[in-house]
């Protein structure tokens, strides 16, 4: 089973090597990032974080509840770097929303019986049953790359300035974080690999160290300088790795 759609602002890819598992079951995937985007996109008036963010919200329900509870706990692990909630602007969780709700749609196909996918979300992947192959883009060149991982059942996650420029704002400054070119978390989540990278990089050069100490954590990031960092522990694809591969993903 294969099957591209474009949500949230970005392609989505799933790939199924399961032949038992049911069409329904990416059915449900791309029916829950669609409502994902519907309920917490910032930039939609009538979701609940924008209804949130103009205080129209007496109660929230348990995902937003567990959304913003992510966005605290790594605004506290980074002392304000990494904040949902930056001066002049309104509430934005995205850097956490996309991982989260990635990480969920692969329960929802493992719960349909798939033991053998890869969910590639803008070059984000949660992937199970490999060996799969993922490319890490080069910060400088957009047709190659700086290095291939091998996942079997984990996610990897890239934060970068090559794609949007300087998107991301170090909650402590104000200022775009411009420390990193580029970094690259692998974790047994996406939900972790997603929030982790974004971050790290908001941290600039010291996010290096922090997000290589996070439990599960592996690191390849390349700094300002262009120096290239990656921790013992990074799975890099070997020359025999399996056939499964998801190319340029970051």
């Amino acid at each position: 089973m294969r099957r591209v759609e474009h949500v949230m602002g970005f392609p989505v890819s799933l790939r199924v090597d399961d032949e038992r598992v049911p069409g329904e079951a990416a059915d449900a995937v791309f029916a829950w990032l669609r409502e994902v985007d519907a309920r917490f996109s910032p930039f939609r008036p009538d979701s609940e974080v924008s209804r949130l963010d103009r205080g129209e919200l007496r109660e929230i329900g348990a995902d937003l509840r567990e959304v913003l509870g992510l966005c605290e706990e790594y605004r506290a692990a980074t002392g304000g770097a990494f904040d949902a909630r930056l001066p002049g602007r309104g509430l934005d969780p995205c850097a956490v929303v996309k991982g989260w709700s990635v990480q969920r749609a692969a329960g929802l196909l493992a719960a349909a019986g798939a033991r053998r996918f890869c969910l590639n979300a803008g070059g984000d992947v949660v992937a199970a049953g490999g060996p799969w192959r993922v490319g890490v883009r080069h910060p400088d060149h957009a047709g190659r790359l700086c290095a291939v991982l091998e996942l079997t059942d984990g996610a990897v996650a890239t934060s970068a300035r090559y794609e949007r420029g300087d998107h991301i704002v170090d909650g402590r400054t104000g200022r775009p974080a411009t420390g990193l070119l580029s970094m690259t978390v692998t974790a047994p989540t996406l939900t972790e690999a997603d929030a982790v990278a974004t971050a790290a990089f908001a941290l600039g050069a010291e996010g290096i160290a922090w997000a290589a100490a996070r439990p599960g954590c592996e690191v390849f990031a390349v700094d300002a300088g262009r120096r290239v960092f990656r921790t013992e522990g990074l799975p890099v694809a070997g020359a025999g790795a399996g056939a499964g591969a998801v190319p340029g993903a970051a």
